[in-house]
């Protein structure tokens, strides 16, 4: 009886050592196509004709004929959507001949493009000097500060826009003061684009930068001490030893952050809807939120417009992905 028992359980733990990878597998694998179908889906709407999309019953591939559901030889695909957004226009003296005018590749996506690499950089450089003082110095009310900053990173953005509306009127107000007093003039629509952009930067600084700090902090505290005292050693001073030494090594826990602010950036639309008071200085989000209200039946437009939206920060993730993954292994994320 016993070596029955002992052969079943042998039996049964070698099943479950074949089944295991295969149901870990077929769960990470049904994970994956439960996240790309919808991107896929988009993509397939970004590439139909608008009489395709607005078919009854809808297909998914526009491929049918009135003789079969699918024939590869009748499929439709079209770039209606993206055309309509980029507008492009003939012109010899353009690269490859065209210049792109739509407002979404003209306005939207450079302004976009400014507000998310320049908050991140200013947010990975501050986070960086501030996690490293947490992290290596001791000071009276340091637990303090940590705390409180983290405390704020569970503050939405959302609940101090009302404020936030009241400091950009007032910054606009002051700008406007301060240039008739000094040249006798209204501020020019140039002074007043600075000021909306500088103020948008900082608040998405100040939105994002508690939590990088804890994110760079917890980076920091596992580069050893002992490399600074050699450094110093070998005659480093401690700004050189930080940027010698310790920046080349933290360098994967500030691309995350710098990741990270980006893609927070890119996607806002709540923030820089109410704080901008040009639509000429909006963002992408804004550039969709046009869209929709501009073609409200056009699915295939809106399609290409997220496609096109999302393009810059896959390419981004796809260049950074061995930096972040090293981060994410060697504990920048970590709490």
């Amino acid at each position: 009886m016993a070596s029955i028992d002992l052969d079943v359980s042998a039996k049964y733990y070698r099943l479950r050592r074949i089944l295991r990878p295969w149901l870990y597998n077929l769960t990470l694998v049904a994970i994956c196509v439960a996240m790309l179908a919808p991107v896929f889906g988009t993509l397939v709407i970004s590439l139909k004709r608008q009489a395709d999309v607005e078919s009854r019953p809808p297909v998914l591939f526009p491929c049918n004929t009135p003789a079969t559901t699918f024939d590869i030889t009748a499929c439709r695909f079209v770039l209606e959507g993206y055309l309509r957004i980029l507008e492009p226009q003939a012109d010899p003296s353009a690269l490859f001949g065209l210049d792109l005018e739509g407002s979404m590749v003209t306005t939207y996506l450079p302004n976009t493009m400014v507000y998310a690499v320049v908050s991140s950089l200013l947010v990975t450089t501050y986070a960086g000097m501030a996690g490293y003082a947490f992290s290596r110095f001791r000071f009276r009310l340091r637990r303090a500060l940590m705390i409180s900053i983290l405390a704020i990173t569970g503050v939405p953005l959302l609940t101090n826009l009302i404020a936030l509306y009241q400091v950009g009127v007032s910054v606009r107000r002051a700008a406007s003061t301060l240039s008739m007093a000094l040249t006798g003039e209204v501020a020019s629509p140039l002074l007043i684009a600075t000021v909306d952009r500088t103020f948008l930067i900082l608040v998405y600084v100040g939105f994002f930068l508690p939590f990088s700090i804890w994110v760079v902090k917890s980076f920091f505290d596992t580069i050893p001490h002992e490399l600074e005292e050699a450094s110093f050693i070998d005659g480093c001073s401690p700004v050189s030893s930080l940027w010698r030494i310790i920046v080349p090594l933290a360098t994967p826990g500030l691309t995350s952050v710098f990741l990270l602010s980006f893609v927070g950036v890119w996607n806002e639309f709540i923030a820089e809807y109410l704080l901008v008071s040009s639509n000429a200085l909006k963002t992408a989000m804004f550039g969709l939120y046009d869209f929709i209200s501009q073609f409200v039946i056009s699915y295939q437009v809106l399609a290409a417009a997220c496609i096109l939206l999302a393009m810059p920060v896959v390419i981004l993730f796809l260049f950074a992905r061995p930096v972040f993954f090293r981060a994410m292994m060697e504990g920048a994320l970590k709490g």
